[in-house]
């Protein structure tokens, strides 16, 4: 019981840090692409490419971007790296946590695969590497002068992998997990190419030697395709909130159109700060995706027929807690106070799914989801919301109980 108490705390803290660093490098990110399109380049910029004067502050900014470098290495230089390296880092502790911790109730589905824990595990952790590795090759095999292609083969990849993850982990794992696996191909290009690629730079600059400008051509490509990546991967790490993108027959394609939704939107923004106009043809477009992602979310979940589930077999964590004593009135309690609302057709007004996809109609699905039972309805009284079913104390403290004795406690 303390080991769940502390697991939820540790949850909590990384989606926390996850969502700070997040913030800290997806700001950057567009803030120096907006600035890089829309740098002015008339009269006499000493030397620099373009130049932009902003007012932030209170304070007036003069800003100068140069190709290659300067003529003498400024004594200070910032380096915008840490902000990629502690949202991944971040986020693959919270993977971890949620997912590799809790990988029998979130990871594998077991309706679409035998796999254990450890293989599934392990599948995640290789899984997240495959992307970059396949991307970086395309890059480094002549695509990059050919961007556009390079962006529809990358597209392909995006979508093989999600329509993988879908035939073996849940569906709210799937969307994570693509998500993570664009995401670490983010942070890859600026480990491994848009920083290596300005040190080099900058020893050129110290060693005396002029720089080679392909260096910063191809950390621009990168930086380019992580700008029109960021928006995805923003709706993948949300999407595991709502049931209707990531627990319906068709999420995989909801995730590729989502890839497109992205590439519409930066459209606009790109396009403007490059003063190129205002394309407001790409906000049509980002409709009609959201709309046909509504549309394919309405054909509901592939839920196995109550008859199927009652029918199946307790699984080995299953068994541990419809054994533990109090199983029998911790069943009644639920089926009578959450399944109105958690069931493959709600009864309750107002709710035409059930919240979060999770199911407690049968005594295998109360004993699959304890530990959100434990933490939702004893640890705290966020459910019933509002305690709308009239939930007890005592009921409460019944399965605190139930809980602890399948604990060992």
């Amino acid at each position: 019981m303390v080991m769940t108490f502390l697991i939820d705390w540790a949850e909590f803290a990384l989606r926390w840090l996850h969502v700070i660093t997040a913030i800290a490098w997806i700001g950057s990110s567009f803030y120096f692409i907006a600035l890089d399109l829309g740098l002015r380049r008339e009269g006499d910029l000493g030397g620099a490419d373009g130049e932009e004067w902003q007012v932030h502050g209170g304070g007036f900014y003069h800003i100068r971007k140069y190709l290659v470098a300067p003529a003498a290495m400024p004594e200070h230089l910032i380096w915008f790296k840490w902000e990629s390296y502690s949202t991944w880092l971040s986020g693959a502790a919270l993977l971890m946590v949620v997912y590799w911790m809790g990988g029998e109730l979130y990871l594998i589905d077991a309706s679409k695969t035998e796999m254990v824990l450890w293989q599934g595990v392990l599948l995640s952790a290789v899984s997240l590497t495959i992307g970059w590795i396949v991307y970086d090759r395309l890059c480094k095999s002549g695509l990059s002068e050919k961007p556009t292609l390079l962006m529809l083969l990358l597209f392909a990849l995006l979508v093989v992998m999600g329509w993988g993850y879908t035939q073996v982990f849940t569906g709210r794992a799937m969307m994570l997990h693509l998500g993570a696996f664009t995401a670490t191909i983010m942070t890859a290009n600026v480990f491994f190419i848009i920083m290596p690629n300005q040190r080099i730079v900058v020893a050129d600059l110290k060693a005396g030697r002029k720089p080679d400008p392909k260096f910063g051509k191809i950390a621009k490509l990168r930086s380019t395709h992580n700008n029109y990546l960021t928006l995805p991967v923003i709706f993948l790490m949300l999407s595991n909130h709502y049931p209707l993108a990531f627990a319906t027959q068709y999420n995989w394609i909801i995730a590729a159109l989502v890839f497109l939704m992205g590439v519409t939107i930066r459209h606009f923004f790109n396009t403007m700060h490059a003063r190129g106009g205002m394309k407001w043809w790409t906000w049509g477009a980002t409709v009609a995706l959201f709309v046909a992602i509504m549309v394919l979310s309405m054909a509901g979940p592939d839920y196995s027929s109550l008859e199927e589930e009652e029918a199946r077999a307790f699984t080995t964590t299953e068994q541990v807690y419809a054994s533990a004593d109090g199983f029998e009135d911790v069943t009644d309690i639920v089926l009578g106070r959450c399944s109105m609302c958690h069931a493959r057709e709600p009864f309750w007004d107002g709710i035409g799914h059930a919240p979060k996809n999770v199911l407690l109609e049968t005594p295998q699905e109360i004993a699959a989801e304890a530990k959100r039972i434990y933490t939702q309805a004893a640890l705290s009284t966020a459910m019933p919301p509002a305690n709308i079913s009239w939930m007890e104390p005592e009921e409460r403290r019944i399965i605190a109980e139930w809980f602890k004795a399948a604990q060992g406690g």
